[in-house]
């Protein structure tokens, strides 16, 4: 004979795991109509006492992935009032860790929903980086967190990814001599605009050798010192317009140079940085 179930899965989060779980046991079972009835978001007890209302009225299971203490209690409490099975899915697997760690997990509700919305917002930031590289798109100095300036081979681009993985959308704009710097960089708040400076000399190398890696006479004038010299010059000069921060990265690694813009977005804007 058929028998209908019911599992309600509670989570303080999306309550995705519950419900994989429960399908899972379900398939093990050829015969009946069960259903999973999904609860996600549970912070208070009076929406566990409406889902046990009606969980009550008919054959039932409630599996659940909570993890504050009294939100769990209050689960057991009405289960066991109610005669309703409950599986708690939390509590094994964190008392299993915390009997190797020695210490007690936090037991804060949806920090793996956190943990996504932070690796989500880590993506948005690098394809922002990969659209607005190298000036192609100068509606991106208006939509950053942060503009980098600089001539050829400053380390804009590499310096744009490592911010990137730590959530700042960033532009970069190339200052060359022959092409006025966009309209929007004067319109964008200084402190949001960070210059890039180099020893022409050290220039001069990295120039050398992205020549020699294309292939082409390393003699051109792009890497040229009295040209370098020159579009130094300018770049210095569209920084002092700008009024913006100005690093020099001759000898400092990205790690280094990023330490240096965080701090300065974290001095000058605290935790609105990323707006």
């Amino acid at each position: 004979m058929d028998q209908n179930l019911t599992i309600y899965v509670l989570s303080d989060s999306i309550g995705e795991t519950g419900e994989l779980l429960s399908r899972a046991a379900l398939s093990q079972f050829n015969s009946g109509k069960y259903q999973v009835r999904r609860f996600p978001f549970i912070v208070a007890e009076e929406q566990i006492s409406e889902i046990f209302d009606e969980a009550k009225q008919e054959p039932s299971v409630v599996i659940y992935t909570i993890v504050i203490d009294k939100l769990r209690c209050f689960i057991e409490e009405l289960g066991g009032e109610y005669g309703i099975p409950t599986v708690d899915l939390m509590t094994p697997a964190l008392d299993a860790i915390e009997s190797i760690l020695k210490f007690q997990p936090k037991r804060e509700s949806g920090l793996i929903r956190k943990l996504d919305e932070n690796y989500f917002k880590k993506v948005e930031a690098v394809e922002f980086a990969v659209k607005y590289d190298d000036g192609k798109d100068p509606r991106g100095i208006k939509k950053s967190n942060i503009v980098l300036v600089g001539i050829s081979r400053t380390s804009k681009t590499p310096l744009s990814m490592y911010l990137a993985h730590k959530n700042f959308k960033v532009a970069n704009v190339p200052l060359v001599p022959e092409v006025p710097p966009p309209k929007e960089l004067f319109e964008k708040d200084s402190r949001r605009i960070i210059g890039l400076v180099a020893n022409p000399l050290k220039l001069n190398e990295i120039r050398q050798e992205r020549l020699k890696a294309l292939g082409l006479d390393n003699n051109a004038n792009y890497a040229n010192v009295d040209r370098i010299n020159s579009e130094l010059e300018y770049s210095k000069d569209i920084m002092k317009r700008l009024g913006c921060m100005v690093i020099d990265v001759s000898t400092k690694a990205i790690e280094e140079t990023a330490g240096i813009v965080i701090d300065h977005m974290k001095k000058k804007f605290g935790e609105d940085a990323f707006d």
